[in-house]
């Protein structure tokens, strides 16, 4: 049964948690690629070698997938049965934009990352109209014509955070339904996945897992409203039994949206979401928030509310970052800072040691 949960791991502190952790690094780079912890580098390793030796034996991967399942509802408060498995953002947006009905009106956010984006603009031949408001007034921009709000928790190029109340409390009195990608947020920020018609995200970022996992929750209300267009074995309501012939005979939760999983990437993940859930989700929020808002005060900026720090740099500033060992990313023109688990006060000082007089 889905819904028998591995029993929740013991807490943990975060000084033991961030020994899990080997950068030689400055790394604050968790917004484009998460550092994975010892348990998932050791889990990878063995899976490795039990592979090469011939032991492996297919269906035993099923307990990895299973188990990150479990963890990831438990981060989102869900039910694992709501929780379908792939391994890109946009297969999942993919599906809701195809299920949409013609003419739809889609509202999404101004420079919208295009995985959440690009699924929605390709369904314009059959009328669907995307229209894009500043993330700050998304929800003043919810009409009772909007079929669908796609956006996401937090935004990739700057960390802005969107108003998620406020996004409910709209959608809630037109009856719009909302696809939240939660890629920028979930690990760091505590999302309520139950709270939205969809969600999906990414593992490879602040969820800390190999590359090739992401997640997503559908209600059940909505289930029968999306057409599973990539269902496969997977998707099977008992995948080793129903792999060849018909009838259809999909899961009948959110698993009929499973997409077949990368094994050693499940392998990853289901450890890494492990040491998240021992840190837990409050506790996580206020590391990087705090460390976020630490370099802040450092280097003059306002207070904020993420753990991505963005700021207008002058040219060079890359290269003295990196000659100073800190690893950090440049999106929309701008320096990204993104600071998580892995990450201390000394991280924060020193880049903001180097920016001193930099950032404008």
């Amino acid at each position: 049964m889905l819904d028998d949960h591995p029993a929740p791991p013991a807490s943990i502190d975060l000084r033991t948690a961030r020994a899990e952790f080997a950068a030689e690094t400055t790394y604050l780079d968790t917004a484009a690629l998460g550092l994975p912890p010892r348990r998932t580098v050791t889990a990878v390793r063995d899976a490795l070698a039990t592979w090469q030796a011939g032991r492996a034996h297919a269906p035993g991967y099923d307990a990895a997938v299973t188990t990150a399942r479990a963890r990831y509802a438990d981060l989102v408060g869900v039910s694992a049965a709501a929780v379908a498995v792939g391994s890109t953002v946009s297969a999942f947006a993919g599906l809701v934009a195809a299920s949409l009905p013609d003419r739809s009106e889609v509202l999404t956010a101004s420079g919208e990352f295009t995985s959440v984006l690009f699924p929605f603009l390709a369904q314009v031949s059959r009328g669907v109209r995307v229209r894009e408001v500043p993330l700050e007034a998304l929800a003043d921009a919810v009409t009772p014509r909007t079929t669908l709000v796609a956006v996401s928790a937090v935004q990739s190029a700057d960390g802005r955070l969107a108003d998620l109340d406020a996004l409910a409390a709209a959608t809630a009195t037109t009856g719009t339904e909302v696809l939240l990608d939660t890629t920028q947020a979930v690990g760091w920020l505590p999302v309520d996945a139950g709270r939205f018609t969809y969600t999906t995200g990414g593992g490879y970022k602040w969820l800390l897992g190999p590359r090739g996992t992401s997640f997503a929750t559908v209600r059940p209300e909505a289930l029968d409203r999306v057409v599973p267009h990539s269902a496969g074995w997977y998707a099977g309501a008992d995948p080793w039994t129903s792999i060849y012939g018909s009838p259809l005979r999909l899961a009948p939760d959110a698993r009929r949206f499973d997409l077949s999983p990368a094994w050693l990437s499940w392998v990853g993940q289901a450890p890494a979401l492990e040491l998240l859930q021992q840190v837990g989700r409050e506790q996580l929020h206020a590391h990087a928030v705090g460390l976020a808002n630490r370099f802040r005060a450092a280097v003059g900026l306002p207070p904020g509310n993420s753990a991505i720090v963005s700021a207008e740099v002058p040219p060079g500033t890359a290269e003295a970052l990196a000659a100073a060992g800190v690893v950090a990313g440049m999106r929309a023109g701008r320096l990204r800072l993104a600071f998580h688990l892995p990450n201390t006060d000394a991280d924060a000082d020193l880049a903001a040691e180097v920016l001193n007089g930099r950032v404008r």
